[in-house]
């Protein structure tokens, strides 16, 4: 059955808008600036992860991407291609595919979980990819990657399970049975799967091997069991290399802090990922939700299990937002007359909890959103 390449595509209305914040920013102090700059860093510096996680030509994609407009920004590759004969819409079709790249952290949807390619032909992609001076370097990359950009083969339209899917938090020999059995003996141990990954490895004599990773820069083999024909492994090192990057630059804001408690928010983070506590993770949320009215919001981590077929796993995100405090005082206004608003509401008592928990509503103007998208709000941790 040929897919219907149009339930695949990026509309070329897609609109494309600049990010404000810029008059949000101004409004921080030096220290606060730098605090947002560092955690800002450490959150696209862990989206390269994000990029891996959602399939495996996504971290590539992003390369080839990265290189080309780092050579020739989008405004010079446009006018030189005009001069070389594409149209307006075959351009605009390749910068929208490119838009949904970044935007959606590699080549499937942030919501929905489907597939999209470039809606010009992939001949004429590559003659407008020739054309730029960036064409040495990602020629070779174009090359290997042509086919599976465009490939809507059975297992490649959606994220899943193999073989209707496609993922790499487990490998494509996983079935959900296999993660069932990486589940329940985690579980033995108290292990999450926030920041993990499933590898399984089948041997010539029938052995099973699951490798467990841990995302840390640290790397190693924490324990070991094996149980008739199935061995369990924990290890730690996924991602090590980006990852050691991204507590670096949390420990950098640590040191412009306005508080104690804001340090310790972000080394505890740091530490997570050095070693791949989540306990340390978790201590560091206690120290988030002790962080009372900052000028800076912001939250990092693997957080979302949605694109996990298990449900199990964390997308790694980060975002830096600053606070709003006029409209963050409307929404305390709002939050103060909860009690006597939701009366009101069209459902009977039995609906609402016995005592009404005050929240802290908070507008955020975002000035950075590291992840596969970007949500209108969010309720953390």
């Amino acid at each position: 059955m040929t897919e219907d390449k149009s339930q695949f595509i990026l509309p070329l209305d897609q609109p494309i808008v600049s990010l404000e914040v810029a008059s949000a920013f101004k409004g921080l102090t030096d220290k606060e600036k730098l605090y947002s700059h560092y955690i800002s860093e450490a959150s696209w510096t862990g989206s390269l992860i994000t990029f891996l996680q959602t399939s495996p030509e996504s971290g590539p994609i992003f390369v080839l991407l990265h290189k080309l407009f780092s050579i020739e920004n989008p405004k010079k590759f446009k006018a030189e291609a005009i001069k070389a004969g594409f149209t307006e819409d075959e351009i605009k079709a390749f910068l929208i595919y490119s838009c949904g790249v970044f935007s959606n952290a590699g080549n499937y949807k942030g919501f929905g979980d489907s597939k999209f390619i470039p809606n010009i032909e992939s001949e004429r992609l590559e003659k407008l990819l020739a054309r730029s001076p960036a064409w040495p370097q990602i020629k070779t990359l174009w090359l290997k990657l042509k086919d599976q950009i465009y490939d809507l083969s059975p297992g490649k339209t959606c994220l899943g399970y193999s073989p209707h899917g496609c993922t790499t938090y487990l490998s494509m020999n996983c079935t959900p049975e296999d993660n069932q059995r990486a589940q329940d003996w985690m579980k033995t141990h108290g292990i999450e799967g926030f920041n993990t990954r499933l590898f399984k490895t089948v041997h010539e004599d029938g052995r099973i091997d699951y490798e467990i990773r841990l995302a840390s820069e640290e790397k190693g083999e924490i324990k070991k069991e094996t149980f008739g024909n199935m061995t369990f492994r924990l290890t730690k090192g996924d991602y090590s290399s980006i990852i050691g990057k991204v507590a670096q630059s949390l420990e950098q804001a640590s040191q412009c802090a306005d508080n104690p408690i804001q340090s310790n928010m972000l080394n505890s983070y740091a530490q997570s990922f050095i070693t791949g506590s989540l306990a340390d993770h978790k201590q560091g949320s206690r120290y988030w939700i002790q962080d009372k009215g900052p000028a800076v919001e912001t939250y990092i981590g693997f957080i979302e299990t949605y694109r996990d077929p298990a449900g199990v796993r964390g997308e790694f995100e980060g975002f830096v937002a600053i606070v709003n405090r006029a409209m963050s005082a409307k929404f305390a206004t709002l939050v103060s007359q909860a009690e006597q608003f939701l009366p009101l509401l069209p459902w009977c008592k039995g609906f609402e909890k016995d005592k009404f928990l005050r929240p802290d509503f908070t507008s955020l103007d975002v000035l950075t959103f590291a992840s596969s998208g970007i949500p209108a709000g969010i309720n953390i941790p």
